[in-house]
């Protein structure tokens, strides 16, 4: 039999030619391309007076210098709101180019077109921008204040305001016979990809078609955006995705007004074009999120369950909202977790400020939500005095209750119904991993040393593989290599290796016969994009129902060839064999050779599809009815609803008593996205996805000032996590198979993200003994708490208790 290729650790078919230097990143394309510049805005709040390039104009090498008024109708139009929602009733998208007014720092101006990308940057020196500078709003509490405004047609800064409810939550509150409240601090973040956003176009004159290559999430979005601005027909638009060195979401936002601006200018000039984003444009014109201030109230009894949870918060949107209100839509319904709230009312407002605007970055709402609901869990087990863990095992939602609705509606639009999953399982093994109940004994031995140590907990549940669809298509061709192709795009995720022993599974081939293509609207023009850990889900199941179109084609050819049942064959290897007689077989390629009747032989193996090659019924027509010619078909996968992954998270902290450094001893995962396709795969990702969790809980953050100044707008400022920072990672998984697709899968990419700030703040607040509601938390902060609490500023938590046993597994750094 073939050998099982779903489910194993394969090693990732992708790396040796992208370690050995083999990539092909948005930059290494167009080297004989135009350079494009732009001069970006130093104000975050200001009226456009002037714009004077008269310098520049006859600086050598100089193409084209535009500003707005020089755009086209659709090109200058405001970009695109991209997910409008009925709560978004003050929606508001930039121009490619500003007009009239910037509301942030670094929004484009003047693009200029050189030689190349030297020449462009000096001219844009020479050019001279006057500016009459208006209010700045930076900060959620300056917007909420609502005194200055971003926009003027915007009352109170307030772009959308959302209310979900379920149950009576105000009679819930006062029937519980306790009640605590919470007010708690996410601070702004950035994703930081190791190649920023980019975009090359060529216009073909001659056929009126465009080909452009962007480093983006979803190519077929961009294709569609741009033939709508250049007012092209669709067919005449070509978009591919090249070798994408990292996503995290900001590339899943478009168009980029660098996606319009490119093409566009190529087209006018009839040359290529290209513009690849630097580092500081990367910081102060892509895109944050994160920012968020939060308040939550909640009721429960004296056994720590759930009665009545209250949550009202406020969102920093930035500038503007063309990604919509999607993060802080995620952040009310997954903030819930695994748990069953009783009754439940969430309430936010996304708010504007004069700062890069706010799309999803990995997790995208989802450890804001978690932060409030974990540190509201370890609040109630503190004010009873009982171990975190009981709390959240007492108001788990169980595995007799799934599908589990929440009544509420998820960020699709569909419902929040929870399809599979066995959380006290995953607390048992959590537990058991890092030692939960042994660890007052390790305490108590660190705090003999002069030590300072804490352990923390974080429990979510992750929407993952949300719709509308995703297609694949499968061809094998004469010499048995089979084609792959799906739409959506790749930033480092595994994709070929992961689609390629999924097809290798279906089909019964070699995983080396496998070959997959993403991002190019060339091999599929039908897809979303690559976003909200969806690809494996969506992507992975369609793959999977087109191969099995292809199988069952395959070994209906081959039945009437070697005059069998088709219940009779197998494939094994790539080659079509009767079941307990391998020796009356055929290839695969020869398969694809029959399917394709032919009229002229090209070589030796298309005789066998000629006219006059006897392979055929004379009583039937060559191609049969409602058959296509050729061995390949498609798959499309659309479904209901969101699956559910999740996972639970713990660490153990050390915190320096004199400095309040802050060291993560151990860092482990408990991690269930249903069947794994590549267990390897999913591990990288949760590592990498705990990575950037510690940065956000230790070390990112966007600084901006009063004026709008983002003052860390550079890598010697803004602090990011090294391989010393990041601690070894202890995982274990639990598969419980989603009943939603045709794999049993779930979403993967973002899971070890999640919960992280959340895990680090319960552990820091369990080694020092006062309360943690804001993060990303550094040691001259946690230094200042510690005053606050010996000045009896802040309050001390009661000490939990804990059976005491000697410890199975010592914590290790």
């Amino acid at each position: 039999m073939t050998t099982q290729m779903f489910g194993a650790p394969i090693k990732r078919k992708e790396d040796p030619r992208l370690v050995t230097g083999g990539g092909r990143y948005l930059d290494d394309l167009g080297q004989d391309a135009l350079a494009a510049a732009f001069v970006r805005s130093p104000h975050a709040h200001a009226r456009i007076v002037d714009i004077d390039v008269a310098d520049a104009i006859d600086v050598e090498g100089v193409v084209g210098i535009y500003v707005h008024e020089d755009l086209p109708t659709r090109v200058g139009e405001p970009m695109p709101l991209l997910i409008p929602h009925p709560t978004l009733t003050h929606g508001r998208t930039g121009y490619a180019l500003a007009k009239d007014q910037v509301n942030h720092v670094g929004e484009a101006i003047v693009m200029v077109v050189a030689t190349d990308r030297y020449v462009a940057e000096d001219a844009c020196q020479r050019i001279r921008v006057s500016y009459e500078q208006l209010p700045v709003v930076v900060g959620i509490e300056k917007a909420r204040d609502g005194d200055l405004l971003v926009h003027d047609d915007v009352p109170g800064n307030v772009a959308a305001h959302m209310l979900q409810e379920v149950g009576d939550v105000d009679a819930a509150m006062a029937s519980a016979p306790h009640t605590l409240s919470l007010d708690l601090d996410i601070e702004r973040s950035a994703c930081m990809p190791m190649e920023g956003k980019g975009v090359y176009a060529r216009w073909d004159s001659e056929r009126g078609e465009l080909r452009m290559y962007s480093s983006t999430q979803t190519s077929t979005g961009v294709r569609a955006a741009v033939a709508a601005r250049l007012e092209l027909p669709l067919a005449k638009v070509e978009c591919i995705a090249p070798d994408v060195g990292g996503g995290f979401g900001v590339k899943i936002m478009h168009p980029w007004p660098e996606e319009v601006l490119v093409p566009w200018a190529a087209r006018l000039l009839g040359r290529p074009v290209k513009w690849a984003e630097d580092r500081r444009e990367h910081f102060i014109s892509s895109a944050h999120e994160r920012g968020q201030l939060q308040r939550v109230t909640v009721g429960f009894d004296n056994d720590g369950r759930l009665l009545a949870l209250d949550v009202k918060f406020w969102h920093d949107n930035g500038a503007y909202t063309p990604y919509g209100i999607i993060v802080p839509i995620i952040t009310s319904t997954q903030l819930l977790g695994p748990y069953k709230p009783g009754t439940y009312r969430c309430e936010f407002w996304s708010l504007y400020t004069n700062t890069v605007l706010v799309t999803p970055y990995r997790g995208a709402g989802r450890p804001q939500g978690c932060f409030a609901m974990e540190r509201t869990m370890d609040a109630i087990a503190d004010e009873l005095g009982l171990d975190r863990t009981e709390v959240r095992a007492r108001n788990f939602i169980l595995p007799s209750e799934m599908p589990f609705d929440h009544g509420l509606l998820f960020q699709d639009g569909r419902p929040l119904k929870y399809d599979s999953g066995d959380f006290p399982t995953s607390l048992a093994k959590l537990k058991e991993l890092v030692g939960w109940d042994d660890f007052a004994d390790y305490r108590r031995a660190a705090e003999a040393e002069g030590r300072k140590v804490g352990l923390g907990i974080g429990c979510y549940v992750e929407g993952t593989g949300v719709g509308p669809y995703e297609g694949g298509h499968i061809q094998i061709e004469t010499s048995g290599r089979v084609n792959v192709a799906t739409g959506l795009t790749s930033q480092g995720q595994g994709h070929e290796t992961a689609f390629a022993q999924i097809v290798a599974q279906e089909l019964g081939v070699r995983m080396e016969d496998v070959h997959v293509t993403t991002g190019d609207t060339r091999k599929m023009p039908y897809a979303v994009g690559t976003f909200a850990s969806r690809a494996a889900v969506m992507s992975g199941s369609a793959i999977a129902l087109g191969a099995r179109k292809v199988r069952e084609k395959a070994l209906r050819i081959a039945a009437d060839a070697l005059e069998v049942s088709p219940d009779d064959l197998e494939i094994v290897e790539g080659t079509v064999r009767v079941k307990g007689a391998p020796t009356t077989s055929m290839s695969l390629g020869t398969v694809s050779v029959l399917s394709n009747p032919l009229r002229y032989a090209f070589d030796e193996a298309a005789q066998a599809a000629t006219q006059f090659a006897g392979t055929f019924d004379p009583d039937k027509p060559p191609v049969a009815e409602g058959e296509e010619p050729g061995l390949e078909g498609k798959g499309f996968y659309s479904p209901t609803q969101a699956t559910f992954a999740n996972g639970m998270h713990a660490a153990i902290v050390e915190t320096d008593p004199v400095t309040a450094e802050i060291r993560i001893l151990r860092y482990c995962v408990i991690h269930d996205c249903g069947n794994m396709i590549n267990p390897m795969i999913v591990e990288g990702q949760v590592h990498g996805g705990v990575a950037q969790g510690v940065g956000g809980a230790l070390y990112e953050r966007m600084a901006y000032d009063e004026s709008g100044q983002l003052l860390n707008a550079s890598y010697m400022d803004f602090l990011m996590p090294y391989a010393s920072e990041v601690p070894t990672i202890e995982a274990d998984h639990l598969e419980t198979p989603s009943p939603l697709n045709p794999l049993g899968i779930k979403g993967a990419g973002e899971a070890g993200c999640i919960p992280v700030t959340a895990v680090i703040a319960s552990a820091i607040e369990d080694a020092e003994g006062f309360p943690i509601t804001r993060m990303p938390i550094s040691p001259y902060e946690l230094w200042e708490l510690r005053r606050r609490h010996a000045d009896g500023e802040i309050p001390s938590l009661h000490r939990t208790t804990r059976p005491s046993r000697p410890l199975s597994k010592e914590p290790t750094a």
